[in-house]
């Protein structure tokens, strides 16, 4: 039980919670050991490990070092020198320097083994931490190793792993890059699809996160993929197939990746500054949502005569208050503060010439399709729309 020197903290409180999994601590008669330690302060920390000492040799827990080495993965990273680097914790056999080894979806013959002072070393034991190069790509830490006997079935099996992960990844992912998705009722929002790659998961992890905190009721975004390494041509190939964007962050892409995404027109954006990744992610969001809509009032006119042509089609005598009268463009009519009439204008003349504008200060003729009701005082609003760029979500 760790963090035992924060305030509040409650052990007996863990213990219950652990009575009602079947695990009853040897404090309360029991077989399960517990040991209460605070990594902060190193309290506790020797009586763990003469616990798991004691409990190795009581249960014979010992590893076969003869065996084919297996383990998991501690970290691992991305060093711009170095290449892939992971750092692997050997739980059973003896791990040699020139060994195949498949973790995760990761595969490589074992160019270098460095140990935790950095020295080459050309073996490690079980217990053992060590650091491993000459790995294809930065598998993931927790990831389970194990050594296979050549290069063919090394490769034989991350072929088999690679293609049920693109199975799963493309049962879990969307359709296209921006689809309208039903939210609630028959609301709809856009979407946007990512593929973030990184030098180190914990890049990867805090660029994931902090475009999850890119929030929007407009639009959403969807991250189908984050991974540890360069750009490969399996990322293009899945940004292909899920209509998605390729980020990365100080990482490159490799020349068969760089040819896939022209092919397939996949969108691959670099940085090495996080605040730049998201504000072009901001601006991208933007561009995809509809535009606002804005009314524009272009001038104003006021009917001083009406003339009656025929036998029922009326045209307004106006003079321009402000602005300019446009034809074509909407028209509200205002009779004593009220609205009683919008639609577009049909004709409007200059003496007896058609004229598409007339300007403040000026005289004009003015008529509406299929509206005859105006009146001397009458105000007549022309206004249009236009499209006005969004400046934030």
């Amino acid at each position: 039980m760790n963090k035992i020197d924060k305030p509040g903290a409650n052990p007996d409180k863990v213990l219950q919670q652990l009575t009602e999994h079947g695990l009853v601590p040897e404090d309360w008669g029991g077989d399960t050991i517990t040991v209460r330690v605070s990594a902060l302060q190193g309290t506790g920390i020797d009586e763990l490990l003469e616990y798991i000492l004691l409990v190795a040799d009581v249960q014979d827990l010992k590893a076969n070092p003869k065996a084919q080495a297996s383990g998991v993965v501690v970290e691992a990273n991305l060093d711009k020198g170095k290449g892939p680097v992971a750092t692997l914790l050997v739980q059973n056999g003896t791990l040699h320097a020139g060994n195949c080894i498949v973790v995760g979806t990761a595969c490589g013959r074992i160019r270098a083994l460095l140990s935790d002072s950095g020295e080459r070393i050309q073996k490690a034991e079980p217990s053992t931490p060590v650091e491993v190069l000459g790995l294809s790509e930065v598998p993931q830490a927790g990831d389970y190793f194990e050594v296979v006997k050549n290069e063919k079935e090394m490769k034989q099996i991350i072929t088999e792993r690679k293609e049920k992960e693109r199975d799963k990844r493309l049962e879990a992912m969307l359709p296209a890059h921006i689809r309208r998705e039903s939210v609630a009722g028959d609301d709809a929002i856009p979407q946007l699809n990512l593929i973030i790659k990184a030098n180190t998961h914990g890049a990867a992890e805090a660029v994931a996160q902090s475009i999850a905190q890119v929030e929007s009721k407009e639009i959403t975004t969807k991250i189908i993929h984050v991974g540890v390494g360069d750009i490969s041509e399996a990322d293009v190939m899945l940004a292909s197939a899920s209509n998605a964007l390729i980020l990365g962050f100080t990482v490159k892409e490799d020349a068969n990746a760089m040819a896939s995404a022209e092919k397939e027109g996949v969108t691959i954006k670099k940085y090495d500054i996080i605040y730049q990744l998201l504000e072009d992610v901001e601006r991208t969001l933007l561009s995809l949502l509809e535009p606002e809509i804005k009314e524009v009032e272009l001038g104003k006119a006021e009917i001083r005569q009406v003339f009656t042509i025929g036998k029922t089609n009326k045209i307004a005598g106006c003079y321009v208050l402000e602005g300019k009268i446009v034809r074509s463009k909407d028209a509200a009519l205002v009779r004593n503060g009220e609205v009683i009439f919008r639609g577009a204008i049909d004709q409007l003349k200059r003496f007896k010439d058609d004229v598409k504008e007339v300007a403040q200060g000026f005289e004009c003729g003015i008529s509406f399709a299929k509206w005859n009701d105006i009146q001397e005082g009458d105000i007549i609003e022309v206004s249009t729309t236009e499209e006005v760029e969004r400046k934030s979500l």
